[in-house]
């Protein structure tokens, strides 16, 4: 077991005592250099993940060409991306998704059923022409440590490196992506996890959620379609991974390692780590994955029965920030889609970090 998973898992059970004994307890961060030791890998475990990591970009290119029919991309690197202690060993990582609304109520709701529901924050706002972009999270996303964040002061929640859900709202929509009380549009995106303190069921209703099921944890469809589980637990993100259904789970996972991501242990919000209806194992055969065990994941389930998948109208895409050699490739032409029909969107650290600094 890795020594920051170990810091962090510790620091999980620790808060999650205090909530369920009814103490109120605040996490103290450690020095920079405590940081830097729970969030950095050894030479000895960096070994068999550098090889992968390094080939991102290299990978990357082959899987263009093969679907975009790119014929060249930058050369990799070895940098880490941005400056926090956690990503110096990567040069990708998940930085979040994107969903689409169909109009101007949906976008309300979507954004009230998010901070009512499951206490997201907005990080920050875009209006470019026709579409307005609205960004929801736990904490800064900034790939660095914040000026404000203050050792031993501040919250893991001031901290940077926090992954978001955009709400993208186009007013040239004219079809609509998904009517509110439905079932999820499409069937590729099983959900995006979330482990939070606490959620209210009865705002994620009045926001126009669908509840599934609530027992134990909650699956509720979103107001704008995406299908989401919430959790009642402790995580160092509470954006927590991404669960995808696959026609072809180890077709899907050969694709995935193709573009540097690595199989990892697989994350848990709550100290019984799967053992009980709160918060479910990974499930049998499932492949947890992602480019840095310090961002969201995705975990590739098997369709039943193999059934082909149908991409889901409301996901826009999932967004990778990476660190390429040499000048900056522009991201609009760096999208693909997975054998899910998922797109996948690729935009360098600098084009990311830029964007982000402007639009908080």
């Amino acid at each position: 077991m890795r020594i920051e998973r170990v810091g962090l898992k510790t620091a999980c059970v620790i808060l999650l005592f205090g909530l369920v004994t009814g103490f109120q307890m605040s996490l103290s961060k450690p020095s920079r250099a405590a940081l830097h030791t729970l969030h950095s890998y050894g030479d000895s475990l960096e070994e068999e993940y550098a090889s992968a990591r390094r080939d991102f970009l290299h990978t990357l290119a082959a899987s263009f060409a093969f679907v975009t029919g790119l014929q060249s991309l930058p050369e990799p690197t070895g940098a880490a991306v941005g400056a926090l202690p956690e990503f110096q060993d990567t040069n990708a990582i998940i930085q979040g998704i994107t969903v689409n609304v169909a109009d101007k109520p949906q976008q309300d709701a979507m954004i009230s059923f998010l901070v009512n529901g499951f206490d997201f924050k907005v990080l920050r706002k875009r209006i470019a022409n026709s579409v307005e972009e609205t960004w929801l999270g736990f904490g800064p996303e900034q790939l660095s440590i914040p000026e404000d964040f203050e050792i031993p002061v501040s919250s893991f929640a001031g901290y940077g490196g926090h992954a978001s859900i955009c709400v993208r709202y186009d007013s040239q929509t004219t079809a609509p992506l998904y009517r509110v009380g439905d079932n999820a549009p499409g069937d590729n995106i099983a959900f995006l996890q979330v482990g939070v303190p606490g959620y209210r069921i009865s705002q994620m209703v009045a926001a126009g959620g669908n509840i599934l099921d609530a027992y134990g944890l909650v699956n509720v469809v979103s107001p704008c379609g995406l299908p989401m589980r919430g959790i009642v637990g402790i995580s160092p993100d509470p954006i927590m991974l991404l669960a995808i259904n696959c026609e072809n789970m180890k077709e899907s996972a050969a694709f995935y390692e193709r573009l540097g991501f690595v199989e990892q242990d697989y994350p848990f919000s709550r100290p019984s780590k799967g053992t009980t209806i709160f918060e479910p194992d990974k499930p049998k055969n499932a492949v947890y994955m992602a480019p840095s065990p310090n961002c969201m994941g995705v975990l590739l389930l098997q369709n039943k029965g193999r059934k082909k998948t149908t991409p889901n109208p409301a996901f826009n895409s999932l967004n990778i920030v990476y660190t390429p050699a040499g000048e900056s490739v522009s991201s609009e032409d760096m999208v693909l889609k997975d054998l899910s029909g998922l797109s996948i969107r690729f935009q360098p650290v600098d084009d990311f970090s830029k964007e982000e600094k402007m639009t908080r």
